[in-house]
């Protein structure tokens, strides 16, 4: 398969809100008069008349009953909320809940490109990681859109979700393995009579990030409303947006190692600041070691020195000097907004048999295609020849000096100025069908229901990589020289005519010819993995009112579950090694779950409950366990509820930890100076993820402790608080590459060094794989609060949520305990310590005004720094010493305001103005670093925590009728 290049586009000056931000706002607002067709509706009209209450299934219990509230807490997000953001991709939506962190979207995940992440919106729960949230689609699984177990979000129907549930504690005695953090169950509206049609579109205030979906939503009943036929389509398309053209990035702010720190001179060992930039390398190529270190290449003929600010021999970073020319052409290379085009499709057909018995067949295809840039890649210890053609044509200068010194060669660094930004190209197709049946049937004089279903998901990858060059071609390349009759050829082409190599110009800001770049880029062959994920699940539950009791009536839920999750692809072997990025391996592996398990609700006096479930497990992998969960709800006195729960969950190891191929990619470590190692200095390597068959299911023990209040004498309010405590022993993890060489030559554990690969004396290959090795311990609690009441002629609905992290510490057993509670860098485990999010809706019909306000409290970079500018202790792994560990929280402001008009056929529709970020408000700027060569290219802030976009105008037009 070929690919062609792409070319990036080089970051500019920033386009401010004008005409074409007017222009696509209009997009939408143009297609409201083909909705204006009947008479304006009438003010005060009487309103439908209350549905009887139906029976539910709550998510954390598969008990069904009329108003059961179960003991474990739900957080609820329902249409009124969704509708009020229109949200580009509800994924964003969701997580603005204070009990979400860790979480992935489209716009960070765009460094995946060997493990092929990238594009992915991914949920996670309490700062535990994506991998232990299960997510749910109508209380089922849905299959997995990365090898990781990663659902995408966005391949959940939209329209079509009338409320995401979050269950925030353990759940796998109800749902099964992966419910450590809990679960995000999005309810559909299965029974949805009638037509929706919408349009939506929004863009950034600076005339980028735009994007739009169209929708459409159709649901009848026929034949007597034994039959229902429901069908989705939508379509939705995100523009991509190269570079990080804002002017918060632009202030070399980063974190690094400091220069002049040493043991005993009471230095800070890292610095945070801005005016810091690389010390390695320029655009065009820097000379960075011998007698001509400092001089830097320009265009054709022309260079210029250097001048270095603060840095050290190994370090890779410097403060002050020209700092700016390090910088450019690297800095802010990052997408900031991925290409991200989406085609979705829903059916849904059911039919009642008998009035107890009712038989559905469901089916769903999403086609996501993603692509973005990951950086400009920078190359250091590039040797450039004495003899080398460009160099002698080009800069002469340079070439004499080099006579002159007795110079066979230099060493260079450079991020490689006019070479294509290597990235990403992912198309995934997911397929989803469920066959089902439900129903009931009288036993006993009690009503039992049932249900049983197979689902069968299927997601097809495509993977392919843009503008990554293969490093033997590249060598060759490079090495250009004279033939006899005064031409550039490789030097290999001098022995070797036949080869095609095509010599290319590393020096200078030029940028190589075409012709250079499609020979490194293997003729657009680039490289390609096609992998197929399916999920396969067949499951049958029962549930009802077994006997009285005293209290009332038992109630109980029984099932069994198989599953089966699998993984294959291929690719062509030319692409399993010797690339810049996308060393692609085919990963093949599967395993069996068999479940079985029981839930009892137990009246045991008039309003106090327990509730109790139990889950045995079995696993081809790793054999059999067991979950349970003890719950209690008590109505202790009028309004006032107390609950709780104990519950013992799993998560087992997904295909990745399982059988993760080996795919290699390009990465930099720090190797401390003064090491035994044959090199130190910040070094670029291969870095080898395998997996490991050997891992067995990961325990957490949890407890939750709250209550309810809803005093009668303040109607329409409600208040929750619950405490909540999770710990996980034989935690799966991998150290990451540069843990391996700190915990190898700076904590001295011996086991972790042979990871560490040398090739004549060239820091080659770090291996990572996973193991049960770590402990992790978050406790926290959450407090809703809502209140609902006419105000003046209108209606008023507040609605507040927080959660306090007060603690989130992962023990990998080997070094020392980090707590990630109140850190805010980026990182899978980091949380703030204060999370809210407060929503107010003013509804004065035919409008609703909404206001919400949503935020995190100041954090720090680790908590077990020490913040010093001088007389500082000696800095060690775990209290290492830092000029400043403070980073200031945000609040953001999002507003909208919806206008409801009558619409053909006795419709209603909905014209909705939003605006996110009203302020504008710039992101806090976060010093990242020190080890990683992507760094400068990446935002200069937690972008996973922060807004990097700025503001953004949103319009969305429905009607439904």
């Amino acid at each position: 398969m070929r690919n062609a290049v792409q070319t990036s586009t080089a970051p500019g000056k920033m386009e401010t809100f004008s005409a074409r931000s007017l222009r696509a706002l209009l997009l939408t607002g143009a297609t409201c008069p083909l909705f204006l067709s009947a008479p304006v509706l009438a003010q005060g009209e009487a309103s439908a008349e209350e549905e009887p209450l139906k029976d539910i299934v709550v998510t954390g219990s598969r008990i069904v009953g009329d108003g059961y509230s179960a003991p474990t807490p739900v957080a609820v997000l329902g249409e009124a909320d969704i509708a009020a953001q229109a949200p580009a991709n509800i994924s964003d939506f969701v997580n603005q809940l204070p009990a979400i962190a860790g979480s992935g979207t489209s716009g960070n995940s765009s460094g995946g490109l060997s493990n092929a992440g990238a594009g992915i919106n991914s949920i996670g729960l309490r700062g535990l990681g994506v991998g232990r949230t299960l997510v749910l689609v109508d209380g089922q699984r849905s299959v997995a859109s990365t090898v990781g177990g990663t659902v995408d979000i966005n391949t959940i129907p939209q329209d079509l979700v009338k409320r995401v549930e979050v269950i925030t504690g353990g759940a796998s005695a109800a749902y099964g393995s992966d419910a450590v953090g809990g679960v995000v169950n999005f309810i559909l509206d299965t029974g949805y009579e009638g037509v929706k049609l919408g349009v939506d579109t929004g863009i950034s205030t600076y005339g980028d990030a735009f994007n739009y979906r169209f929708s459409g939503t159709a649901g009848f009943s026929l034949l007597d409303d034994r039959l229902h036929l429901l069908t989705n389509v939508s379509y939705f398309k995100q523009d991509r947006e190269e570079g990080i053209r804002r002017d918060w990035n632009d202030r070399g702010y980063f974190q690094i190692n400091n220069p002049a720190y040493t043991a005993t001179n009471g230095e800070p060992q890292r610095l945070v600041g801005s005016g810091i930039g690389p010390s390695g390398y320029t655009a065009g190529g820097l000379i960075t070691s011998g007698p001509l270190r400092g001089t830097y290449f320009l265009g054709a003929g022309q260079t210029a020195q250097l001048a270095y600010g603060t840095t050290s021999t190994s370090n890779p970073w410097m403060i002050g000097g020209d700092w700016q020319t390090t910088l450019d052409g690297h800095v802010g290379t990052n997408t900031l907004v991925p290409l991200d085009e989406r085609l979705s499709a829903f059916q849904r057909v059911a039919f009642e048999i008998t009035p107890s018995v009712e038989v559905f067949g469901q089916f769903s295809y999403n086609r996501a295609v993603s692509a973005s840039s990951y950086q400009q890649t920078p190359s250091t210890g590039l040797v450039v020849q004495a003899d080398n053609a460009f160099l002698l044509s080009q800069y002469p200068s340079v070439a004499a000096a080099m006579a002159a010194q007795g110079l066979s060669s230099i060493t260079v660094g450079t991020s490689n100025a006019g070479f294509p930004i290597p990235g990403s190209d992912i198309k995934r197709e997911v397929y989803r069908g469920v066959l089902g049946a439900k129903g009931n049937f009288d036993l006993f004089e009690k009503t039992m229901n049932w249900d049983v279903y197979y689902q069968k998901g299927v997601t097809k990858a495509r993977e392919a990589l843009t503008n990554s060059w293969t490093n033997a071609r590249m060598a060759l390349a490079q090495d250009a020289v004279f033939d006899a009759s005064g031409n550039i050829v490789c030097r290999s082409s001098l022995s070797n005519p036949g080869n095609g190599c095509v010599p290319i110009d590393r020096l200078g800001t030029d940028g190589p010819s075409a012709e250079a770049l499609n020979y490194i880029f293997n003729d657009g062959n680039q490289p390609l993995r096609r992998q197929t994920i399916k999920q396969d699940v067949a499951a049958a539950t029962i549930s009802g009112k077994a006997f009285a009791l005293p209290a009332g009536d038992l109630a109980f839920a029984t099932g069994v579950e198989w599953r089966r999750e699998q993984i294959n692809g291929s690719v062509d072997p030319q692409y399993n090694s010797g690339w810049l990025y996308g060393n692609f391996r085919v990963n093949q592996g599967k395993y069996d779950v068999y479940e079985g398990f029981l839930e009892l609700d137990v009246p045991i006096f008039d309003g106090f409950n327990v509730n109790a479930a139990a889950r045995g497990t079995h696993y081809s992998t790793s054999g059999w366990v067991g979950t349970w969960k003890v719950g209690a709800n008590w109505q202790a006195i009028d309004g006032l509820r107390l609950r709780g729960t104990l519950s013992h969950d799993i998560r087992a190891p997904n295909l990745d930890e399982l059988f993760a191929a080996g795919t290699a990619r390009t990465n930099s470590v720090i190797i401390p100076s003064g090491a035994d190692a044959p090199q130190t200095g910040s070094l670029q390597f291969v870095q080898n993820a395998f997996g490991n068959r050997d891992l067995k299911p990961e325990v957490a023990d949890s407890w939750t402790l709250g209550a309810v209040f809803e005093p009668s004498f303040l109607p329409g309010f409600s208040l929750s608080f619950d405490y909540y405590q999770i710990r996980i022993k034989d935690a799966i993890g991998s150290i990451t590459a540069q843990q391996t060489v700190d915990l190898c030559y700076e904590q001295v554990v011996s086991s972790y060094c042979p990871n560490i690969k040398f090739l004549n004396g060239q820091l080659s290959t770090i291996d990572l794989t996973p193991i049960n090795f770590a402990r992790q311990k978050t406790k926290g609690f959450d407090i809703e609060a809502s209140y609902s009441a006419p105000v003046g002629p209108g209606n008023l609905r507040l609605h507040g949520q927080t959660t306090h992290y007060i603690e989130n510490v992962v023990d990998d057993g080997i070094s020392f305990p980090v707590d990630y509670a109140g850190v805010l860098t980026s990182g899978t485990y980091a949380s703030p310590s204060w999370v809210y999010r407060l929503s107010a809706f003013y509804d004065i019909d035919p409008v609703t005004f909404n206001l919400v306000a949503r935020g995190f409290t100041d954090g720090v970079y680790g908590n077990d720094w020490i913040s010093c500018d001088g007389n500082c202790p000696t800095s060690t792994a775990q209290y290492r010493t830092i000029n400043d560990n403070a980073i200031k929280g945000a609040v953001y402001f999002d507003t909208s305001v919806d206008f409801k008009f009558p619409a053909m056929n006795n419709g209603v529709g909905h014209l909705t103005f939003i605006v996110n970020n009203v302020l504008n408000k710039d992101p806090v700027l976060v010093g990242n670093g020190p080890d990683g060569n992507n760094v400068p290219a990446y935002a200069q802030t937690n972008r996973s925590r922060y807004d990097v976009i700025g503001r953004t105008f949103r319009i969305s037009a429905r009607v439904e009728f």
